[in-house]
């Protein structure tokens, strides 16, 4: 009970109560960062676009994406040392570059959060009607099945914690089978190319107008996606026993661990396939089930769709579980609106109203769906939007660690004199790929989209950042904070 009472009496500095649960050890932290990170999800994601416009050296955009990365979850795993708070992003930006700045921030990643959600489940659907039919999914089906998927997350995370730590470690079991067992199999068994043509292209600069080098950095945009969510460690921090020492450690963990399981098995699919050719051509729709039934024979066909399938659904469950508190951080300090509400906290001790809201706003997502080339749109922002976030948070720590208004001394974790370094890195980075991530490109808007698809991260994350500002303006949220304003962030707004 000391540990309990010691991080409660932190949290009273803040300004809150204790009214979450502190039954989340350090490896559960770590299971939540995993399965929202998630290899399986994040491979599936970025593979086939990767072999089409990079061909097999898609591996390299891999790596470079996975290092710019890490910079950026260094910086955070400070920040999460120093500001062992639920809410994350919002209130460390809320307490070093103020109150207006850490609502627009805020704003912008509740909206990708659920955007995510709603990716995952889209893409899970399909896993889940290869588990039961080979038949062509309709544009419904695709998106009730979706649904289901976010119905299934919520349910779960509404019976409490305990449950979803349970589920989400049988997805760290789904994942080390789906990842890491089979890759170590195919580079055994079915090595089938040799690492020479990790450096080759096979004419897939085609599909960026004959340029190796743009194609690669589209490939670069795309691999992004294999690196969110480290993130969601810091949003149960006050569920967390000793939060200084364990969330941080955690993210770290949770990041390197998927890092590794991404990279062996891009290297292992890449170097398994029979014709690699086919990937870039677009012939194989899906390089990684291809190498698998390839080697293993049809037998294994449903086998695996199952594991990635429960990947899939604990990469939901812990998405779920992230969103929820990050709407219930900003409702507790009278940030949204109906916040009396969104910062319930039931009888289980977690933010029910929050979870529901959030899978309602997802399952309406999930309608665009019916549209082929608006399920693109949302995809896209479900990347576009988190490094722009990824970028004010470094950028905002970077300027507060320059004028001495953040001293990262104080946290549990400390990079010591590399962490301006790191920081300055980060910032960098993220200036490149957050524009790399939104610039409009016509080979990733779906075939016949309109010009909004094309330019669908920039219009959308400028609609959101327009209905922020104009709020900010008009309501005010930055000046009805519940919580005690420090005096640092009353100077910094």
């Amino acid at each position: 009970m000391g540990n309990t009472r010691t991080d409660a009496g932190e949290l009273a500095e803040y300004g809150y109560q204790q009214e979450l649960r502190r039954t989340l050890s350090a490896w559960a932290v770590f299971a939540i960062g995993f399965a929202t990170i998630s290899p399986v999800v994040g491979i599936y994601a970025v593979v086939q676009l990767g072999f089409v416009f990079a061909g097999p050296a898609w591996i390299w955009a891999v790596v470079v994406a996975f290092l710019g990365q890490l910079l950026v979850a260094s910086v955070y795993a400070e920040l999460s040392s120093q500001f062992p708070i639920t809410g994350g992003v919002y209130q460390w930006v809320r307490r070093l570059g103020g109150p207006r700045l850490g609502w627009l921030v805020g704003w912008i990643y509740l909206a990708s959060a659920v955007a995510s959600l709603t990716t995952v489940a889209y893409l899970g659907a399909g896993w889940l009607h290869m588990l039961f039919s080979d038949a062509p999914l309709s544009a419904a089906a695709h998106v009730l099945l979706g649904v289901v998927f976010v119905a299934v997350a919520l349910g779960i995370n509404l019976l409490g914690v305990n449950p979803v730590k349970h589920f989400l470690n049988a997805g760290i079991i789904a994942e080390g089978v789906a990842s890491i067992a089979v890759s170590v199999v195919l580079l055994v068994f079915a090595h089938n190319n040799g690492f020479g043509i990790l450096f080759d292209t096979l004419g897939s600069g085609a599909a960026s107008g004959g340029s190796v080098a743009a194609g690669f950095l589209t490939c670069l945009a795309v691999a992004g996606w294999a690196f969110l969510g480290f993130d969601a460690t810091t949003q149960v921090a006050e569920e967390t026993e000793q939060p200084r020492r364990n969330v941080p450690r955690a993210l770290v963990r949770a990041y390197l661990f998927v890092a590794f399981t991404v990279l062996l098995t891009a290297l292992a699919v890449t170097l398994a396939l029979r014709r690699p050719e086919d990937a870039v051509s677009g012939e194989t729709a899906d390089p990684v089930f291809t190498a698998v039934t390839e080697s293993f024979g049809g037998w294994s066909e449903k086998p695996f769709v199952a594991v990635v399938l429960i990947a899939f659904f604990a990469c939901a469950i812990s998405i779920q579980t992230y969103i929820g508190r990050a709407v219930y951080a900003f409702a507790r300090d009278g940030q949204l609106p109906f916040s009396a509400e969104l910062a319930t906290v039931g009888p289980r001790q977690i933010p029910w109203v929050s979870l529901v809201v959030t899978a309602v706003l997802a399952s309406l997502g999930l309608l665009l769906g019916l549209n082929g080339n608006a399920a693109a749109t949302l995809i896209s922002f479900g990347s576009g939007g988190f490094y722009f976030v990824f970028l004010a948070v470094a950028a905002v720590a970077l300027v507060a660690r320059l004028r001495g208004r953040w001293n990262p001394a104080e946290g549990e974790l400390r990079l010591g004199r590399a962490g301006l370094l790191i920081n300055v890195l980060a910032v960098a980075w993220l200036l490149f790929e957050a524009v790399n991530v939104a610039w409009p490109r016509e080979e990733l808007a779906p075939v016949g989209g309109s010009w909004i698809q094309v330019w669908a991260v920039v219009l959308v994350f400028s609609v959101l950042l327009a209905i922020g500002l104009v709020h900010v303006a008009v309501a005010k949220p930055h000046t009805k904070l519940t919580a005690p304003t420090p005096k640092e962030e009353v100077e910094a707004s």
